[in-house]
């Protein structure tokens, strides 16, 4: 092969893909809870999608690696069940050394990251990691990733009917998590709601 080919190939991925990076991060970690694993997956999705960029068909990159990045984080959750080497997250957003953890899955201020400076936003993030995975990945995609329908029927290979049956669920599953709270402290009071 022409090395000044495979240059172009190698640049030509890095301009289509690496502005995506925290967006393929941010699904690794709400996937697998862990800021380690999710950056090793990252890393396992981008040499896999440097691998297949021959397949990418030109369209958007972003849900295409996405896609990938989804896959190998699923791999990885499968794997780590499958070693018996379940690690349960310890309260991911735990403040340690004066840095919430839950920053860490993005290093560039994002909407979300504006969000969960706040206490609200940082019980929505708990109540986030409490829903079921095959919820939150869509519910991150969605409202955190901003992704259309089609796009993320296209990420997760599910028929868009299921994208938005399984978004309507996370998103009232979200709410019936946190209305408790308001009616509990009131309209102006935010404090932790008690684990039932």
């Amino acid at each position: 092969m022409d090395c000044r080919i495979s240059d172009r190939t190698a640049h030509r991925f890095e301009q289509l893909t690496i502005l995506h990076r925290n967006a393929a991060f941010n699904l690794a970690y709400w996937i697998l809870r862990s800021p380690q694993e999710a950056e090793d997956v990252v890393q396992d999705a981008y040499v896999r999608a440097f691998r297949a960029f021959s397949t990418f068909n030109g369209k958007s990159s972003r849900p295409w690696l996405l896609a990938i990045v989804r896959n190998a984080a699923h791999t990885a959750l499968e794997a780590r069940k499958r070693d018996r080497s379940i690690i349960l997250p310890v309260d991911d957003f735990e403040v340690r050394e004066g840095c919430p953890a839950i920053e860490a899955a993005s290093a560039a201020p994002s909407r979300e990251a504006q969000l969960m400076a706040s206490s609200e936003g940082q019980r929505l993030m708990e109540a986030l990691s409490r829903l079921a995975l095959k919820h939150r990945d869509i519910l991150v995609l969605r409202e955190m990733e901003g992704f259309t329908y089609s796009e993320i029927a296209e990420i997760t290979g599910l028929p868009i009917g299921t994208v938005m049956s399984r978004l309507s669920r996370a998103r009232a599953e979200l709410r019936q998590a946190l209305v408790p709270c308001a009616a509990k402290t009131g309209p102006d009071v935010i404090e932790p709601c008690a684990e039932r």
